[in-house]
């Protein structure tokens, strides 16, 4: 069995409208904008909390808290698919600020994309720029560099989305040259194992070391990192590396691919089942990977690992990005860019109505709104309207 039944649901019967799709993006921005508390941001919601990250990252960051909902509210304004009731420029100018003060004492303040101050600085340029926290922001990349987690969430690879972006957004040098120490160190990284036949990074992460797979915390999305200014030459040798460890790793049966958590293991994660998920499993690889040179021996395991999500169905822990429905929709996003099938493009919007669907259900099962980008409302409400136009550049990753 290539997927745990009981993860998933059946699709819903309720079919696309795009004016309806239209109208739950402005209801979830509008809940959004009505929760916003000028000091303590937005509540987090119950399954997000954890204790001992709470209050460093919980409230601030891009992945769970104020960075990201800022991000989406200004990604969906931007997009002119809603109107917001209030200018979040102020909001984001003082961002930082409040997390440094949150996150002094006892607990250090962390260099990170998804959880601490590169995630925050790179949010406050966009809404709000300012000198010196362009020059934090800077610093920062420079001391996530040699992360040893090499992974998107804490590592070196989500602070050179980081840089990216700022040499997108500017043109200026200095930011291809923070991104190229970081490239260069995870590079060198990126070591031929002999055991398991492939190039694989090692993550030392939450007190352990092994080699993931998914773009949340390896291989899959140091891919994407490396991929965004690399040169022709590296590109090729990204092209083949990646490819081959793609085709290493699946797990195929009768037309359908799946891909473990971790290299070299089984598709089984002890005590949680076989995770089919953007994080971990076939969604977050076929996303991730679904840009890679066209050739017929990956093109076919990206679209049985396609098939794999649509026979899966939507996933009934719920609707988000990094382990939901929605997340999950985007591998068929990056099908339909990569072959122009239109019947991709159906499937994902398929899952963005389900997933719209399970933002109403949970909000009427908890009484409120999930205030994030990542793990909440927002996330769903992004996927939903790059559906409109079937644009699958990823949240924070492939688009800001």
């Amino acid at each position: 069995m290539l997927f745990d039944p009981t993860h998933h649901e059946q699709l819903g019967a309720e079919r696309w409208d795009e004016e309806r799709i239209r109208t739950a993006i402005r209801r979830i921005t509008t809940k959004t904008e009505e929760a916003f508390d000028p000091e303590a941001w937005w509540p987090i919601h119950p399954s997000d909390e954890d204790g001992t990250a709470f209050d460093f990252y919980c409230v601030h960051g891009l992945y769970i808290g104020a960075a990201g909902v800022l991000w989406a509210l200004h990604r969906l304004a931007r997009a002119d698919a809603v109107q917001l009731a209030r200018d979040y420029s102020p909001a984001a100018a003082r961002l930082h600020d409040d997390f440094l003060r949150r996150a002094g004492g006892e607990t250090p303040a962390v260099p990170s994309l998804w959880a601490g101050e590169a995630g925050i600085l790179l949010v406050a340029d966009q809404l709000a720029p300012d000198p010196g926290r362009t020059s934090r922001l800077e610093a920062v990349i420079r001391e996530n560099a040699t992360n040893e987690t090499r992974e998107l969430m804490w590592g070196s690879p989500g602070t050179m989305l980081a840089a990216a972006e700022m040499y997108a957004r500017t043109g200026d040098e200095r930011w291809r040259a923070r991104w190229a120490e970081s490239a260069d160190w995870l590079w060198d990284e990126w070591r031929l194992d002999d055991e398991l036949g492939c190039h694989l990074w090692r993550q030392h992460l939450y007190g352990k070391a092994a080699a993931y797979l998914g773009p949340a915390h390896g291989f899959a999305g140091n891919v994407a990192a490396l991929a965004q200014l690399a040169t022709s030459d590296q590109l090729a040798e990204l092209h083949a590396r990646a490819a081959q460890a793609a085709r290493a790793f699946a797990v195929a049966e009768d037309g359908l691919a799946n891909w473990p958590a971790l290299a070299g293991g089984d598709l089984l994660i002890q005590g949680q089942g076989i995770r089919t998920q953007w994080c971990h499993g076939a969604p977050g690889v076929v996303s991730s990977l679904a840009g890679l040179a066209l050739s017929d021996e990956l093109d076919e395991l990206l679209l049985a690992g396609g098939e794999l999500i649509w026979t899966a169905g939507p996933l009934a822990k719920g609707p988000s990005l990094c382990h939901g429905t929605a997340g999950n929709g985007f591998a068929f996003l990056a099908l339909y860019r990569r072959t122009s099938d239109t019947l991709w493009l159906e499937r994902a919007r398929a899952f963005a109505v389900h997933g719209l669907a399970q933002v109403e259900s949970e909000r009427e099962r908890h009484g409120r709104g999930r205030f994030s980008l990542w793990t909440g409302d927002l996330g769903v409400a992004v996927f939903a309207l790059q559906c409109i136009d079937g644009e699958p550049a990823f949240p924070t990753i492939d688009a800001w």
